[in-house]
């Protein structure tokens, strides 16, 4: 035989590497690597969301492998094709060997292959010679085998076999893989990818019209590839597409009909969270002109030309929003001043964006009782606290979320509430905010006054933060805060001092800004300082802090009288324990919203929903369900169908009993055990 050619040899060899169990079982390995990265990094997010959580360090690494969108990367569709092509050629180069074995009776075994079965016996029948291979079949035939006798030269072998269509386990256990992986593709964006980089579709970015949408970020209602996208569609208008995701932009798949929203109907349990939600639509096919008035609510999709229409969610479709602003930023504007903005628009702010993107007519949220913070997390906490709370559930009312947006695209996220909140048996306006998406909002607790209204705090908060009426405030604050005795003038000048330091850093960095001031008041000293000297020390910032303290709700209280004057309500409408609670939530709420640059204030709104209904095309699902029939079936097969070989060797004076198993199981030998009493019967023999 003339040798193999190196080109031959290769190809064997390669076709023996992919076929190979080693290599299906590593690409199963890499496959659940990537699923497990799949379920830790959220997919398909936006591009911010990831350098938030990643920082500008590793976000471009696992930007570069994909990780934001693995089951739609080339390397991930690759193992799924090397998996169905390593799969296959299993198939293919195992179908011959099982079809033989299935096939075969193994009616040519020899006697000594027989002898040395684990399970085997000899018996001794008193049957006449001619009369033994009938009894033998008739017994195998009535025991369910298939069998074939093969006469020989002094003897007969009478080959039997059941259970051999336990092989066909194999073929369709590795049958389901193929045909679920295959679905896979095709559900997957295999065909989506393959029109991105052969058919030059490009994903283009969401923050455009649609008419300003270029053709080659559209897709054909042709296209017969799988797919999963998002239809908006606000009340009384109608689509005819769907937006999907692809990487930092989105495609536009064209659907075969419209999709016009007659109604969208909200249904709330008693404490407001959303019990049913439903999209009464009218779908209008292109090609026919026929008309469907479907009902879509979760888990009853409505299917037509193969594209089923789930109930995703529910969404603004562009509210109006009517506001006041309360100005924080201290300069020649008026104090405060409406503003009408739409959800989804956005207003320039000098050198800021406003852009409002959210309202919620309705907020189910847990209100429980704040936890306890010890001084140095007051002083040294961030800008906002955040309040833990429990978790009974109470409707919040409505809210509306923006972005302030600088000139480098850096945001600050907000969310307020438009009506009060009943927080500790206390009312107050919740302005929520966070820099990351990732986190939750940090809340600030704005206090209402005996009117309900916050029209005082935020008077207090403008005395407070404007350094001209600071010399008017300390001044009040000497005068009101006089000490018993006869003060000096150079004491007199000190607690001046302080109270004005104190006030600066104060409105200029919150309580991180009052701990530097101590801190340089009290510095410590660079040589090891002894036991007494440290506890000294100690000591000194412990009773500077609190006098600061002191100071702080001093000043409030006075830029309280101030404010309440002006406004010409009375310093003592309120009674003195109620006062000093409003006092210290009115200084707690200076610290929190120090840094914003404004508050807004909804005052009412004209709401106007949209559905978003999720359109999906699977043409690989029934090829996944029936891999999945197949995988049940083979799993079946191989574990419960097992198959048995019965031998029976007739000599002159002997009968040799064998069987065989291509499993050890527990009942093999009590199988063994039945089958060689009732030959024995059959023949009319004992064991020997």
């Amino acid at each position: 035989m003339p040798p193999s050619s190196p080109s031959a040899k290769f190809l064997d060899e390669l076709i023996e590497l992919l076929s190979s169990m080693r290599f299906a079982i590593s690409l199963l390995t890499l496959l659940a690597i990537a699923s497990v990265v799949g379920m830790v990094i959220p997919q398909n997010e936006p591009p911010n969301v990831y350098l938030n959580r990643f920082g500008q360090l590793w976000d471009p690494v696992f930007s570069a492998l994909g990780l934001y969108s693995v089951y739609s990367t080339a390397w991930f569709i690759a193992i799924l094709a090397f998996l169905v092509l390593s799969t296959t050629l299993c198939i293919i180069r195992q179908f011959s060997p099982l079809l033989r074995e299935i096939r075969s009776f193994r009616e040519h075994a020899r006697e000594a292959s027989l002898r040395g079965f684990a399970l085997s016996a000899s018996l001794a029948p008193t049957l006449p010679p001619e009369a033994r291979c009938q009894a033998v079949t008739s017994y195998l035939s009535r025991e369910g085998f298939r069998l074939r006798v093969n006469q020989r030269e002094g003897s007969t072998l009478v080959a039997a076999k059941k259970g051999h269509w336990g092989h066909i386990g194999y073929f369709l256990a590795h049958g389901a893989i193929v045909l679920i992986c295959l679905g896979g593709l095709l559900d997957g964006n295999l065909l989506l990818s393959m029109q991105i980089h052969l058919a030059g579709k490009v994903p283009t970015s969401g923050n455009q019209l649609i008419s300003q949408i270029p053709p080659s970020a559209w897709l054909d209602t042709r296209t017969k590839g799988g797919f999963r996208g998002n239809v908006s569609i606000p009340q009384g208008q109608s689509r005819d597409f769907a937006v999907i995701a692809s990487g930092d932009g989105i495609l536009l798949q064209r659907l075969p009909f419209h999709i016009e929203l007659k109604h969208f109907n909200v249904e709330y349990y008693a404490n407001g969270m959303p019990k049913r939600y439903t999209s009464d639509v009218l779908i209008t096919d292109k090609e026919t002109g026929e008309k469907f008035e479907p009902t879509i609510e979760v888990n009853k999709p409505f299917k037509h030309r193969g594209i089923a229409l789930y109930q995703s969610a529910f969404d603004d479709a562009g509210s109006v929003l009517h506001m006041t602003m309360h100005h924080f930023w201290v300069g020649d504007h008026p104090d405060s001043q409406p503003i009408n903005a739409e959800v989804g628009g956005s207003i320039p702010l000098g050198p800021f964006s406003l852009e409002f993107t959210d309202f919620k007519p309705v907020n189910v949220e847990s209100m429980g009782g704040q936890s306890k913070e010890d001084r140095s997390r007051n002083l040294l906490g961030s800008a906002a606290a955040t309040t833990e709370f429990a978790k009974d559930m109470n409707s919040l009312g409505p809210s509306f979320s923006y972005r302030l947006r600088n000139s480098a695209g850096q945001t600050q996220e907000f969310i307020n509430y438009m009506q009060p909140i009943l927080f500790a048996g206390r009312k107050y306006l919740f302005s929520g905010t966070r820099s990351d998406p990732q986190t939750p909002f940090s809340f600030a607790r704005i206090p209402l006054d005996e009117d309900d209204s916050a029209s005082t705090w935020f008077a207090i908060r403008r005395i407070f933060f404007d350094p001209k009426r600071h010399g008017a405030l300390v001044k009040s604050y000497l005068s009101s805060n006089k000490p018993n005795n006869e003060e000096s003038a150079a004491a007199r000048e000190g607690r001046k001092l302080f109270a004005e330091n104190t006030l600066a850093a104060f409105t200029q960095d919150g309580w991180l800004g009052v701990t530097h001031l101590i801190n340089t008041i009290i510095p410590e000293k660079k040589d090891n300082p002894s036991p007494e000297e440290a506890d000294s020390r100690e000591q000194m910032l412990e009773d500077t802090i609190i006098l600061s303290e002191t100071v702080l709700s001093a000043l409030t209280q006075e830029a309280w009288k101030i404010a309440r004057e002006a406004a010409g309500k009375s310093t003592s409408a309120m009674p003195n324990e109620m006062q000093e609670l409003y006092i210290r939530d009115a200084l707690a709420a200076l610290n929190q919203t120090y840094f914003l640059p404004f508050y807004l204030q909804l005052d009412s709104f004209e709401h106007r929903q949209a559905t978003v209904l999720q359109a999906a095309r699977s043409p690989g699902k029934p090829l996944v369900y029936l891999g999945s029939l197949f995988l049940a079936l083979g799993v079946f097969a191989m574990l419960y169908i097992r198959e048995r070989r019965l031998f029976v060797l007739l000599k002159e004076n002997e009968a040799l009993v064998a069987v065989s198993s291509d499993r050890k199981s527990i009942d093999l030998d009590e199988t063994f055990a039945r089958h060689r009493d009732g030959l024995a019967a059959a023949l009319g023999a004992r064991p020997t």
